[in-house]
């Protein structure tokens, strides 16, 4: 047996190898995500669409990240881990701020377009959190990627009840509603990487 797998630094290097094939996909999924709810929110008008999108593009983002640092430190992972925190409460402000829009306004967005983006946004988030399920208790790096992922299916979620919702009362509070809770839940998403992060560095 060779010294490399009698020091297990075999099995590391197959898990990083892993891992970094498990993230391109999320990547590109994340990607496709957010042209595609980003669009669909700015047409529709929809407060949830348009931080569902943001979203998405802090995960690519992450995702990159987090390729980067496979081969790092563990000091290293836990700063990329930091930035996400900061990126996860970034997209909680800009929620807020697009809630205070929408409240002002009174808009009321196309429900249509929510319902039927929800669902491929639900379905795409799906894979990736099943794709990152076997990751997250690896180390801090997948387990903060693992953590923004379990908030996009919340997201999914919530959207696609708004607009029902929308649909039902042709009012545009539930879009509001629901904007407000995302914020509040990426929000707490955030202190949890970020107090995580902290404590490894």
């Amino acid at each position: 047996m060779s010294d490399c797998c009698e020091n297990k630094s075999c099995a590391v290097d197959a898990l990083k190898v892993n891992q970094s094939k498990t993230l391109k996909i999320v990547l590109a999924i994340n990607v496709f995500l957010f042209l595609i709810v980003f669009s669909s929110g700015w047409m529709s008008h929809s407060t949830g669409l348009m931080s569902e999108s943001l979203d998405d593009l802090g995960d690519a983002i992450t995702y990159a990240l987090s390729l980067f640092v496979i081969y790092k430190s563990n000091q290293a992972k836990a700063k990329v881990a930091l930035f996400k925190g900061l990126l996860i409460l970034v997209g909680a402000l800009f929620v807020l701020f697009q809630v205070i829009q929408h409240i002002i306004n009174h808009t009321i967005p196309v429900f249509e377009i929510m319902s039927v983006v929800g669902v491929i946004a639900l379905l795409g988030n799906l894979t990736c959190l099943y794709l990152l399920t076997k990751h997250k208790d690896q180390d801090i790096n997948m387990s903060s990627v693992w953590e923004c992922s379990r908030n996009d299916i919340a997201n999914n979620i919530a959207v696609i009840i708004a607009s029902l919702i929308v649909w039902f009362t042709q009012s545009g509070w539930a879009d509001i509603v629901v904007g407000l809770a995302l914020s509040i839940f990426l929000l707490r998403s955030s202190y949890k990487v970020i107090s995580t992060a902290i404590r490894e560095i």
